[in-house]
C-alpha cells in the first residue's frame, strides 16, 4: 500500500476539537466551575471588533448547528445561552508541545504537521513485541490522563491511510486502516469529498463525472481523471487505492511555511491612505514575528477582503531576504496598489514567506537601501518594545489618527495545515 516505507506502521494522532479541548482544560486548571466541552460554547473573535467568526465549537454546540466559519451572531440565534472564549494561541502552542513530549516517549520518528496534529512512525525493530494498535490506545491514555484532552489515532501502513483511519469517528477513537480489505470496507464507501486533497471544487468535477464514493474515484480510469484534473487527478487516484509514499520527515517544530498578520476593520475601508496606514501597522507586527523567530524571507505578499467577502491577493518574489520592516513595508504598499480595486476593504492581511533561517540567508549583491541598517534599526526597536512593551515605540505617522501603531495580533503565523486566510472558493490574483 505504500510504494516508500517497507515495515513502517504510522500513526496520525490528532486532538479532539483542539482549541475548545486545550481552552477547556485551562479553565478547569484554574478553577472554571464548568467544563466547557459539556455544553454548548464556542471559540470566537470578538464581535465588537467584527472578529465574531465560530473558530471551535463543542459538540452541545454542534448538536444545536452551530458549525465553525459562521458568524458569533448566527449561533447566538441558535443557543442564546452559548459560552463564548477568546483564541489564545500561546495556550495552543503550549499544548501542542506537551502532546509531542508525550510522543517523543514512544518513537523518534515523529513529524509535527500542524499545531493539533502529529504523524509517528514505527519500524518492527522500534516497538518490539508490542502490537502498533495497543501502543495506540496506550497513546490515546496517556494523553488523556495527563493532559486532559482527548484524541483521535489512526493507525495505517502509511501516513495517508493513517490520516483518513484517524477521520473514520471522533472522539476519542482508534481506527485502523492496515489492510487491503479495511481499505475497501471502511474507506471506499466514504463520500469523494472525505478524501484528503479533494476538496470542494474538485468533488463538483468529480461529481459531474458520476464519481461519488472514494470507492468510484479508485475504479475510474486514471486517464480519464488526468483529462479533468491534471497531475492531481493521479495523485487522489493513488490516494483512494491506498497508495502514499510520502515519508514521514522528523521535526521538532511546527514548520512554518509564512509568517502573516491580518486584522478587520472596524468599518469598510475606502481611502487608499488609511488603508496603506493598516498595511504598515500590520507590517511592524510582521516584522517583529519575523525577527522573533530568527527568519528572513524573500516572499511578501498581501490579501484584501471587500465588504462583499470576496478575496483578493497578490505577492511578490524578492531578489535578496529581509527581515527590514521598512523594506517589507515598501513591497507590500507596492502591492496593495497593484491589487486593490477600490471596493470598499473589510479585512486586510500582509505575510512573508520564503522563510530561511537568518544565518544561512544568501547575501545579496544589491542593496540600494542599505538593508543592513535599516535591520539593524528594526532590532533595535524591538528590543524597546521588548524591554518596555509594545507601544513604547511607535511611528508619528500614526499620531492623533485612529489606527493602532500594531494591528492585528490574533494569529501568530501561518502554520502548515493549521487554516491559512484563504478559502478554495474565494477569488484570487497574483
Amino acid at each position: 500500500m505504500s510504494d516508500g516505507q517497507i515495515d513502517m506502521t504510522v500513526l496520525h494522532v490528532d486532538a479532539n476539537s483542539a482549541y475548545l479541548s486545550w481552552t477547556a482544560v485551562n479553565l478547569l486548571e484554574s478553577g472554571y466551575g464548568v467544563d466547557i466541552r459539556e455544553v454548548p460554547s464556542v471559540i470566537a473573535g470578538d464581535p465588537a471588533e467584527r472578529h465574531g467568526i465560530i473558530l471551535a465549537k463543542s459538540i452541545p454546540a454542534k448538536k444545536l448547528g452551530i458549525t465553525t466559519a459562521v458568524s458569533l451572531y448566527e449561533a447566538r440565534e441558535k443557543c442564546p445561552s452559548l459560552l463564548v472564549f477568546p483564541p489564545d494561541y500561546d495556550l495552543y502552542m503550549s499544548c501542542s508541545n506537551a502532546m509531542y513530549d508525550i510522543l517523543c516517549g514512544y518513537s523518534s520518528l515523529i513529524q509535527r504537521y500542524s499545531v493539533d496534529e502529529c504523524f509517528v512512525g514505527f519500524t518492527p525493530q522500534m516497538i518490539g513485541a508490542k502490537d502498533p494498535v495497543e501502543t495506540a490506545y496506550e497513546i490515546k491514555e496517556k494523553i488523556k490522563k495527563e493532559l486532559g484532552f482527548t484524541v483521535n489515532i489512526g493507525v495505517g501502513s502509511n501516513k495517508l491511510l493513517a490520516k483518513m483511519a484517524c477521520e473514520l469517528k471522533k472522539p476519542d477513537r482508534v481506527h485502523t486502516l492496515l489492510t487491503q480489505e479495511e481499505i475497501e470496507t471502511k474507506m471506499h464507501p466514504l463520500p469523494v469529498g472525505e478524501l484528503f486533497m479533494v476538496g470542494r471544487a474538485t468533488t463538483r468535477k468529480l461529481n459531474q463525472i458520476n464519481v461519488k464514493t472514494i470507492g468510484d474515484l479508485a475504479a475510474c480510469d486514471p486517464g480519464l481523471l488526468k483529462a479533468l484534473l491534471k497531475s492531481h487527478g493521479l495523485l487522489i487516484h493513488r490516494y483512494a487505492n491506498g497508495i502514499d509514499d510520502d515519508a514521514i520527515i522528523p521535526n521538532n517544530k511546527i514548520p512554518e511555511k509564512s509568517i502573516g498578520n491580518g486584522m478587520t476593520a472596524r468599518y469598510d475601508v475606502t481611502d487608499e491612505e488609511e488603508a496603506l496606514m493598516y498595511i504598515l501597522s500590520l507590517t511592524e507586527r510582521v516584522g517583529m514575528r519575523v525577527r522573533k523567530r530568527g527568519y528572513k524571507g524573500d516572499l511578501i505578499g498581501i490579501y484584501v477582503c471587500t465588504k462583499d467577502f470576496v478575496y483578493y491577493s497578490h505577492q511578490m518574489k524578492l531578489a535578496f531576504f529581509t527581515d527590514d520592516t521598512n523594506e517589507i513595508y515598501r513591497y507590500a504598499a507596492e502591492l496593495f496598489r497593484e491589487c486593490w480595486r477600490h471596493e470598499p476593504i473589510r479585512k486586510l492581511g500582509v505575510r512573508v514567506g520564503g522563510l530561511s533561517p537568518r544565518n544561512e540567508c544568501q547575501l545579496s549583491i544589491f542593496d540600494p537601501r542599505d538593508m543592513l541598517k535599516g535591520e539593524a534599526l528594526s532590532a533595535a526597536v524591538d528590543a524597546v518594545r521588548k524591554r518596555y512593551g509594545d507601544p513604547a515605540v511607535f511611528r508619528g505617522t500614526f499620531a492623533n489618527t485612529g489606527v493602532r501603531p500594531l494591528e492585528g495580533g490574533v494569529h501568530d503565523g501561518n502554520y502548515l495545515m493549521m487554516g491559512g486566510v484563504y478559502c478554495e472558493n474565494s477569488r484570487k490574483t497574483g
